[in-house]
């Protein structure tokens, strides 16, 4: 069942009762929001859950205690509107997060608490995690085009110029940063866990696939890679010893390639696996 939540998606400038200004989220440089939105961020990698899933997230379906959360709908844009509804599988799942995650969170709350008291009557809030500076629910969009503006600005770093002077362009990094989506935090989550070994069922839980055969056929390439060592797998547990006969590239931590989509010895500049929306 959608409905349109009754916060406006319209960027404004308010202002609070002490006479201060608050501007909405689309006013903020790219580097000001990506820190206030880290935590959307590192919850998206963390979690593998879907972004309309986390924009829909509120602090109601976070336990602190438990150290998960609880996805009970995801959140879009049709036609210019904010539509919510329930999850892309039909069904609610909890989902488990580690202690480093859980601490951003907490601090992404005590941030958010403050932004309420200087918004003051402006604030516009309805208990979301991740808010625009009055409190609006972010929209889909800005998360999605944030990260290539943010790679953009890592791989041709430069001090923005002014009406005096230039822009100055700064030393490039050696290892630039490839294309990457906001999905692919998603799928570079689940590649890792298959790789480490975690059971399809659980991967397929988390990720909120309705059925593990969805998993199965989407990463693919991850059980290929685990059927090529099944056989020196199994003799190494039953005889004792190691003969898996790996080369020392091979026996290095894998991860997933996203050109061939296959995995790969590891590389952080390499993790940008191309995806479907699942």
């Amino acid at each position: 069942m959608l409905h349109v939540p009754g916060q406006s998606d319209t960027g404004e400038v308010s202002t609070n009762r002490c006479g201060g200004v608050v501007a909405d989220d689309r006013e903020l440089p790219s580097g000001v929001l990506a820190g206030r939105l880290f935590a959307f961020f590192r919850l998206s990698a963390y979690s593998g859950a879907r972004r309309g899933e986390l924009l829909f997230l509120r602090w109601s379906n976070v336990d602190f205690e438990k150290g998960t959360i609880r996805i009970q709908g995801t959140a879009g844009m049709v036609a210019g509107k904010r539509l919510e509804g329930t999850p892309k599988s039909g069904r609610e799942r909890t989902v488990s997060l580690d202690k480093r995650t859980l601490t951003v969170l907490r601090e992404h709350q005590t941030r958010q608490e403050a932004e309420q008291k200087i918004a003051g009557d402006a604030w516009l809030g309805d208990d979301y995690v991740f808010t625009t500076g009055l409190g609006r629910p972010v929209p889909p969009d800005t998360v999605t085009n944030l990260i290539a503006v943010l790679i953009r600005q890592y791989n041709e770093p430069a001090i923005p110029g002014t009406r005096r002077t230039p822009r100055q362009e700064l030393p490039r990094p050696a290892q630039p940063l490839p294309p990457a989506r906001l999905h692919d935090l998603r799928h570079v989550h689940a590649t890792l866990l298959l790789i480490a070994g975690v059971p399809v069922h659980v991967v397929a839980e988390r990720l909120g696939h309705a059925d593990p055969a969805i998993t199965l056929r989407v990463y693919a390439h991850v059980s290929r890679q685990h059927a090529d060592q099944a056989a020196n797998t199994f003799a190494a547990a039953v005889d004792g010893d190691d003969q898996t006969g790996a080369s020392e590239s091979d026996s290095e931590a894998t991860e997933y390639d996203p050109v061939s989509k296959s995995v790969s010895k590891p590389s952080v500049h390499d993790r940008t696996p191309r995806s479907e929306t699942l």
